[in-house]
């Protein structure tokens, strides 16, 4: 799995702690966020929500890790756009729920808030949860056909209530549009020459 580490600029310093608790999984990381503070352009729960996106609908990746103080304003923008399934998580039996009825594709986690002795540790036994059970496989078993049936149901409602990203890339003021744009690497992650959707590729070529 390709997941992207995506940090937001009050969370910056957490980003070290969500590196460390994602290593040895097997899971390809990408570091697409603030690593540390003070990094240029300063990226908000604003930008990091569009990113998130982003990498989403174009596929550069499976899974999105990200966050700001309370999880709560990341979750919020990320869920702005379509294609995007956010869960807040506050410890792994959120994760593990998550993950087997939701069958969600990004995580908010609070990075500030009660972020105390040990919160090290519980981000392991987050993703340990996370990652143990079969994505959207339903809990418990007997309610497995109804929550699936669901989650199929809310991706349709997704595409629905959403307009598609490339009249959203279109239309976005420049002031969340071009710090994400111009922040060290995503343009590389981009990779717009390399979009199949036409009409997207255009919207972010006509927005460089």
């Amino acid at each position: 799995m390709r997941i992207a580490v995506i940090n937001e600029t009050s969370a910056a310093d957490r980003n070290a702690d969500i590196m460390a608790a994602l290593e040895g999984r097997g899971h390809t990381i990408i570091n697409a966020g603030m690593v540390k503070n003070g990094a240029k352009p300063e990226l908000t729960y604003i930008h990091t929500g569009l990113m998130s996106a982003i990498l989403l609908n174009l596929g550069r990746v499976d899974f999105v890790v990200g966050g700001c103080g309370t999880g709560q304003g990341f979750l919020n923008s990320a869920m702005q756009y379509p294609g995007v399934f956010c869960g807040h998580i506050v410890n792994s039996l959120d994760a593990w729920l998550f993950a087997q009825i939701n069958g969600g594709n990004c995580i908010s986690l609070a990075l500030n808030q009660g972020y105390g002795w040990a919160a090290d540790v519980n981000l392991r036994f987050i993703f340990d949860r996370l990652f143990s059970v079969e994505s959207g496989a339903g809990y418990p078993a007997h309610r497995k056909e109804s929550q699936q049936q669901s989650r199929q149901l809310l991706a349709d409602i997704s595409r629905m209530a959403h307009q598609p990203l490339a009249g959203i890339v279109a239309a976005l003021p420049d002031s969340v549009l071009r710090p994400v744009l111009e922040y060290p690497g995503f343009r590389e992650l981009l990779d717009v020459p390399a979009i199949q959707d036409g009409e997207l590729r255009s919207a972010f070529q006509q927005r460089m």
